[in-house]
């Protein structure tokens, strides 16, 4: 599965691996207690314009391991 910004969040954490990628760019959606309810319609570019995370560098390194797979 190739990840773009308009990825949703729900299908990013199907990868293995993924949530600690996340982690690692301090994604808060994870620890967020309203995260569990959007996660199908927050895509990966709203999360990081939001929190002023490096989408393209996000994507990278989750289409990285997405090929890991």
């Amino acid at each position: 599965m190739e990840i773009t910004k308009e990825t949703k969040l729900d299908k990013v954490l199907e990868i293995k691996g993924a949530e600690e990628i996340l982690f690692e760019y301090d994604v808060p959606c994870l620890s967020c207690p309203y995260a569990k309810y959007e996660m199908a319609e927050l895509d990966l570019g709203t999360i990081c314009e939001r929190y002023g995370i490096d989408c393209n560098k996000l994507v990278d390194s989750l289409n990285d391991i997405s090929k890991e797979g």
